[in-house]
């Protein structure tokens, strides 16, 4: 029975928490709000992890000249690790719970009870700090559950309030789908605070030596949900503004609070630096120039973007001027081959923060774009270009959620162009193409769409299932006449490694026959899970 946390056991609990979400990887990934197989959070985290414990393992147990105590100093390092080998939006929040948790901590000379329910609290203020518009049922409710039950304990004694936290972490898991409602209607707890709670039983068993593992809760509900809280924004809002802003916490506050009355996708990122920290800046508005101005009056904003949703992208021109690149997240060999000969620098599918960064820095650009294709590799994307800006490399995210988003995005690159305008119409020809994929569902759920058993066959628009099938080809041909008939000029088609043989062939001729006028381009794209992918532009 350990009474601090030293810098030994924070090594352990970082191994032993790691071991755990080994484990637990297979079942965190079930924990999908929709039935399609790609389901990856616990494989996420476990990547997160495994980066915070090679941190470690490279540290030789020195400890700087000045600075933090040697508990503090491990923490630290197990907080950047985790940062820079972050995979998913699970992994980047825990990266900065873990952050949180280090600055706590990191000069107390022992920490005991009442120290670790501050270290909860400060990694709870950080996971929320990077979230413009939390949303409770996730990953951000339970840790806010476990720094609360450790207030409420108000105790020294560290194993008692480890507990008290863990166990009030778990209960709010159960309560999860009470309140996002895609939990309730997949019937599962969230993934990210389910991976949580295996971490804060790691600590408690490291602190006591005894094995506290607890089962995956049942959801105490079940029941349909017809709306699912939406991640991007309202369409009420036409501009994004992105910037970084060097200016003190206490300006960032009201920063915020100004922001928030302009618009939504509010999202403030910090480095954590004191008295005055680099911010992230994202928010999407209808007056620019009032979310400029509110920077001004907070700090030193630079590296200042605005996109335009709604506009369509002008003529391209020219060819790529030297320093400037394009890096592309892609899965698949097929699709990988497709942005190489766009001139693309191509990282495999959901990389870390560091591996991101690494291809950034490998083009040797000053300028690069970044297309993450997936939306959980955004966060990734984001803050790996965070992290460029220290190498004196501009970096910008066009927030691409598809390969076929990633390919209509490039066509229209313009070298001629200033580097934040080319950026702007790289967005723009994203967002002005729809996207779908189709699967086979993984399990029994009940979608927007319907009930659907496993092996039905899933086609989703934009993230959200619109129909289901049985047969694989009237299902792509289903969903080409849904997309077409909102109007379109351009059909993209990438076939996965499972697609059937003659699947475009049927497709395409299927659309010849409906949509005389509509031109269709077809390419093996060699994805895992989706034998298609579509784009109509």
């Amino acid at each position: 029975m350990l009474d601090t946390l030293d810098a030994a056991a924070v090594r352990r609990w970082c191994a032993s928490g790691l071991a755990a979400l080994k484990r637990h990887q297979g079942e965190i990934d079930q924990l999908n709000v929709y039935p399609v197989p790609d389901g990856d959070t616990g494989t996420n985290l476990v990547l997160t992890l495994t980066s915070a414990q090679q941190a470690l393992s490279m540290d030789l147990d020195t400890l700087p000249d000045s600075g933090p105590t040697a508990h503090g100093h491990a923490l630290r390092l197990m907080a950047q690790g985790a940062l820079l080998g972050a995979r998913g939006n699970s992994g980047v929040i825990l990266s900065q719970i873990l952050r949180g948790f280090a600055d706590a901590v990191a000069a107390v000379p022992a920490v005991r009870g009442r120290d670790l329910a501050v270290a909860l609290r400060s990694a709870t203020t950080a996971a929320y700090a990077a979230v413009g518009q939390p949303v409770e049922g996730t990953l951000l409710t339970v840790v806010a559950a476990a720094a609360a039950a450790a207030e409420r304990a108000d105790s020294d004694d560290l194993p008692t309030v480890a507990r008290v936290a863990a166990r009030s972490a778990a209960e709010a898991l159960e309560r999860t789908p009470e309140q996002l409602p895609a939990l309730a209607r997949a019937g599962v707890v969230d993934a990210g605070g389910r991976g949580l709670c295996v971490l804060l039983d790691a600590l408690v068993e490291v602190l006591t030596g005894e094995s506290t593992a607890r089962p995956a809760p049942t959801p105490r509900t079940a029941r349909p949900a017809a709306v699912v809280a939406r991640e991007t924004g309202s369409d009420e809002y036409a501009y994004e503004v992105q910037y970084l802003l060097d200016a003190p916490a206490d300006a960032v506050a009201v920063l915020r609070r100004a922001l928030a009355a302009l618009g939504d996708s509010l999202v403030v990122v910090g480095d954590g630096r004191e008295p005055e920290a680099t911010w992230n800046v994202h928010v999407h508005v209808n007056d620019v120039g009032a979310a400029v101005e509110a920077g001004v009056a907070a700090g030193r904003p630079y590296r200042i973007s605005v996109t335009r949703f709604a506009d369509q992208p002008g003529p391209s021109h020219g060819p790529v001027e030297d320093g400037r690149a394009a890096v592309v997240v892609a899965t698949g060999v097929g699709i990988a081959d497709l942005f190489a000969t766009e001139g693309a620098t191509v990282v495999p599918g959901n990389p870390s923060i560091g591996e991101l960064l690494d291809a950034v820095r490998s083009t040797g650009a000053a300028q690069v774009v970044v297309l993450p294709n997936d939306p959980s590799t955004g966060a990734v994307a984001s803050a790996a270009a965070r992290e460029a800006d220290r190498y004196g490399i501009k970096v910008s995210v066009v927030p691409t959620r598809s390969p076929v988003q990633a390919l209509a995005a490039l066509a229209v690159r313009d070298g001629t162009r200033r580097f934040e305008d080319d950026v702007i119409a790289m967005a723009e020809a994203a967002g002005a193409c729809r996207y779908a994929e189709v699967c086979h569902a993984s399990r029994d759920a009940l979608t927007v769409a319907g009930p659907c058993r496993p092996g039905d066959v899933l086609a989703l628009v934009e993230g959200e299932v619109h129909l289901i099938g049985t047969d694989l080809t009237d299902t792509c041909a289903a969903v080409v006449d849904q997309m077409l008939g909102g109007g379109g000029e351009l059909v993209t088609l990438l076939t996965g490694v499972d697609a059937p043989p003659g699947l475009t062939d049927a497709v395409r001729a299927h659309v010849a026959r409906r949509w005389p006028f509509v031109e269709v381009h077809a390419y093996p794209g060699g994805q895992p899970f989706y034998p298609l992918l579509v784009g109509v532009e």
